[in-house]
């Protein structure tokens, strides 16, 4: 699916980490990781001072593992993505489909951290960062994660639009497991870009990723609605479970930045309103006359279809 949307971009509009601000990151890092270190080592020295050399040494590389090992993955993962030194120079690390990360994107972060950062100073990390189109290290690739930047000067950020109202709800119960992360970066990339496109092409690149997601669920397209929409809602739902993955269910009280969500409307129906009723005039010297009957608009059925066709 690269092959629809060219370009490094990210979604929201931010830029791939280059090695320099990686490594200060990093550098910065390990600093305060290494005076925890120091500090705890310290401690530890005075409270096993009793016992012997192995139960010494056994202390001393747990707390190695636990301080430059478990502590960065905790922060990573409480932090989505945001260590102290990336979060001074502007940092993030998201999936590659530009998600918030989880613990196990933590997990193999961190334990390949250790032969690519601890054991061999860094330089297979750089190495692999001045290799790499997008400056990702082995533990990145590995990971399936990218670290970006958030704070770009003079750069507007491109939110993906959100659905239409009637659309809320729609898709709550579809099976996204299947949809890889290429996929949905390449669906964000559409999004954020389809006004600049033109309205025949922009169609047709809606109905083919449209088509690409039901394929991937195995869920038949919803009748008389659009591609481009389509693709909003699911994308809205995606982001939806991850807030309330990270942040609890009352992420998902509010999926319009306030309120309740609007009443599910059925696959294809539209809200259809009612034509105002007429009331024949009154003659003055008659008995009034009868109002006529409201004249109410007909509801126009959904066209049928197999798929997301682009327009002729």
């Amino acid at each position: 699916m690269s092959d629809l949307v060219t370009g490094d971009a990210v979604v929201l509009g931010l830029r791939p980490a280059r090695l320099p601000s990686r490594a200060l990151a990093i550098c910065l890092d390990v600093l305060v990781y290494g005076v925890g270190y120091v500090l705890v080592s310290i401690g530890v020295v005075f409270a096993t001072a009793s016992l012997d050399d192995a139960a010494q040494a056994a202390v001393s590389v747990g707390m190695f593992l636990l301080v430059l090992v478990g502590v960065p993955i905790a922060v990573e993962t409480l932090t989505h993505g945001r260590s102290l030194g990336k979060l001074a120079l502007g940092l993030r690390v998201v999936r590659e489909d530009g998600g918030p990360i989880r613990f196990r994107h933590a997990l193999v972060r961190g334990a390949m951290g250790v032969v690519e950062l601890l054991l061999t100073f860094g330089s297979v990390a750089c190495i692999a960062s001045l290799v790499s189109s997008r400056g990702r290290r082995l533990g990145d690739v590995f990971a399936g994660t990218l670290v970006v930047r958030e704070r770009v000067p003079g750069a507007r950020v491109m939110p993906v639009p959100p659905p239409p109202p009637w659309l809320a709800g729609r898709f709550t119960g579809l099976d996204l497991s299947a949809v890889p992360d290429g996929l949905w970066l390449t669906i964000r990339q559409y999004l954020t870009r389809m006004n600049q496109l033109d309205p025949h092409t922009g169609a047709a690149m809606a109905a083919k990723l449209a088509d690409e997601v039901v394929a991937r669920t195995g869920t038949p397209p919803p009748a008389g609605v659009p591609a481009a929409a389509f693709l909003m809602a699911v994308v809205h739902e995606r982001q939806s479970r991850d807030a309330a993955r990270a942040f609890g269910a009352a992420a998902r009280q509010a999926p319009y930045g306030g309120g309740t969500a609007p009443a599910v409307v059925p696959y294809g129906a539209m809200p259809v309103v009612p034509a105002p009723v007429v009331t024949a005039p009154v003659a003055p010297p008659v008995a009034p006359a009868v109002a006529a009957p409201a004249r109410v608009a007909p509801v126009e059925k959904p066209r049928g279809g197999t798929g997301f066709a682009p327009p002729a």
